[in-house]
């Protein structure tokens, strides 16, 4: 195996598990540094697909307890049977509208000027999100949530499927206009997000899997371990970092971020790959 691939590896499993679980897109950052590093063939976008797992092994590890609490009284607990309920409606309607419009998206917006545009965009929906007024929060724990918010926040996710919108950016800051509190959304969003990327990473292997070779077992596993390791130590940090801020330093970062992208497309600074 090469070990420039190898680090090339490293390096996107590092950026996967480190944006994974902030609202400023993995998505959009793997399609950046994949342009950067010239891993942005068909095999590369089934590898930044594939890690999501990883990143996904680190929430499990955080929130083990609450995981298997909720596991083991399923059969006799209403509150965990709704929490599982809830989870299963979140996740419906992405199943639904990848399956319609996921290869059209990818064929057509997985390019740098679109994730630069929609990360300018969303950073001004955080910068909105936040000034809500106070007291408009109903749900402070995600054991309260209804069936009827997880379909809505469901559904809001569904627009990270535009690249550069980021699927955590969109449930928490959806969430949080929804009525959920800063801790409930976030803690959703970590849980919706492990049947939504597990499945993404199972399908587009068993999808793409004609691209694949026992020779790039090295490549993933190197990939997956990263962003295994990065992922478990972002999610610790973003816990403790919303019970006392906002989210308004990751919108200015999408805002400045996004205009430094297009700014050197449009002057050929740097040549971003389509």
């Amino acid at each position: 195996m090469d070990i420039v691939l190898l680090v090339k590896a490293a390096i996107m499993g590092i950026v996967e598990g480190l944006t994974e679980f902030l609202p400023i897109s993995s998505t959009g950052h793997l399609i950046l540094a994949g342009s950067l590093l010239g891993f942005d063939d068909d095999k590369a976008k089934v590898f930044d697909i594939a890690i999501q797992t990883g990143a996904i092994f680190a929430v499990v590890l955080v929130y083990w307890e609450k995981i298997k609490s909720t596991v083991v009284a399923l059969p006799r607990q209403p509150r965990a049977q709704r929490l599982a309920l809830n989870i299963f409606i979140g996740f419906l309607p992405a199943v639904v509208l990848g399956l319609l419009f996921g290869k059209v998206i990818k064929a057509h917006l997985f390019i740098p000027t679109v994730v630069a545009s929609t990360f300018i965009i969303g950073g001004f929906i955080i910068l909105w999100a936040e000034k809500r007024p106070p007291g408009s929060v109903r749900i402070e724990h995600v054991d309260d949530m209804t069936p009827w918010d997880a379909l809505k926040v469901g559904l809001v996710q569904c627009f990270a499927m535009i690249p550069g919108t980021s699927r955590s950016g969109s449930t928490i800051i959806g969430g949080m206009l929804l009525g959920l509190s800063r801790q409930a959304a976030t803690d959703f969003s970590f849980f919706l997000a492990i049947p939504t990327l597990i499945g993404a990473g199972v399908y587009s292997l068993y999808k793409e899997r004609a691209l694949l070779s026992v020779a790039d077992i090295p490549l993933f596993a190197v990939g997956l371990l990263f962003s295994f390791v990065s992922a478990w130590l972002c999610v610790r940090w973003l816990l403790r970092y919303i019970s006392t801020h906002n989210f308004v330093p990751f919108a200015w970062y999408r805002i400045v971020f996004g205009i430094v992208v297009l700014v050197t497309a449009w002057t050929g600074t740097v040549v971003w790959a389509d």
